[in-house]
Formats: C-alpha cells, structure tokens, sequence
C-alpha cells in the first residue's frame, strides 16, 4: 500500500510525459495514440531497471552526469515546447496521417529525457530498495511500477481523446498547441530551479 500511496500521486500528477500523452490522445484518439505510449511504457521499464541496477548510485556518486541528465532534459523539455508551438502553424486535420504523430521510440526517448520520471524511478528505488534479494525487487518493482504508469498513462490519454479531441477548429489547435507549449516551459523552468 505505500508503494501505490508513493506512485500513483507522482504518475498521475501532470508533467511532461502527461502532456504530451494528452496532446496524443487529442489529436490521434487512443488507438493512434498506441505506439507512442507502447514505447512510453518501454522506456518506463528501461529506466526501472537501470536505476534499479545501479545507475541511481552512479547518479549520486558522480553529480555532474546529474546535472547533464538534468539540462539534456531541460532541452527535450524546450524542444516540446517549440514543437507544440510549431505544430499551430500548419494545424492538421484531427487524426491526419503521419502529420504530428509521435512513435515508439519517440515514447521511449521522450522518458529518457523526462527529468520528473528520472527523479521518481530513482526515489522509488532509494525508497524501496532494500539490501536483500535484487533481482527480484528491482523485477518486482518495476512490474508494478508499470501497472501503475499503464493505468495512469491510459487515463491522461483517453482525457485528451474525449475532453480535447473535440477541439478541432484551427483556432481551438492553435490555443491548444500553445497551452501545451506553455506546460513544457513552466515544467523547464521549474527543474532549472530545482
């Protein structure tokens, strides 16, 4: 219970990886949003088991492969920002194939960048972790740490398609991409002063 007390709060609250999970249910329904998240919940696991076998004490003994981890994920948070700020001026049709569309390793890659998931998954793991048997907890951890993200994932998506979705006016796209732009600089600009 308080490994799902500590998780679903930090999951589900809104971040980076949330926005544009909302931004893909918006504009591509939750079936056009599926390989963008099926990478996203793979990069959930990859990370899980990085930290889980050894990058967290890399991270703390060496601070400044941090502070790179911090700033290449300020950029990614930039560059989002300036995507959903491009992506108003050509507004595409709802749903319009290959226009905007993220895929798997854009999923993957947009979590390896993720500054708040990086800070949960190495939290969790400091918090949970103990000296017994590692494979097995780290294994145990991150199963389900990705029911978890699946469940809250699927939530911030499925908002986007049935609140967002209907937004398809090109002046509805326009406010939309820049609001979601804004998301990321406030995001970027808070873990700068982090």
């Amino acid at each position: 219970m308080l490994f799902l007390g500590y998780t679903v709060p930090l999951v589900i609250s809104p971040g980076p990886g949330n926005t544009i999970l909302t931004s893909m249910g918006a504009r591509f329904g939750v079936k056009g949003s599926g390989p963008f998240w099926l990478g996203f919940e793979a990069g959930n696991v990859a990370l899980c088991l990085i930290y889980g076998f050894g990058l967290g004490q890399l991270a703390h003994a060496y601070p400044l492969f941090g502070a790179a981890l911090k700033w290449a994920g300020i950029v990614y948070l930039l560059y989002l920002a300036w995507t959903f700020i491009r992506s108003t001026t050509k507004p595409s049709r709802y749903g319009e194939k290959g226009h905007g569309r993220l895929g798997l390793a854009d999923g993957f890659v947009s979590v390896l960048l993720n500054p708040k998931i990086h800070s949960m998954v190495l939290a969790m793991f400091t918090q949970f972790l103990d000296s017994g048997h590692l494979v097995g907890q780290v294994t145990q951890l991150t199963l389900a740490f990705l029911v978890v993200s699946i469940i809250c994932h699927f939530l911030w998506i499925y908002l986007g398609a049935t609140v967002l979705g209907g937004l398809r006016s090109e002046k509805e796209q326009r406010i939309q991409g820049w609001a979601f732009a804004l998301c990321m600089i406030v995001v970027a600009g808070f873990t700068v002063r982090g």
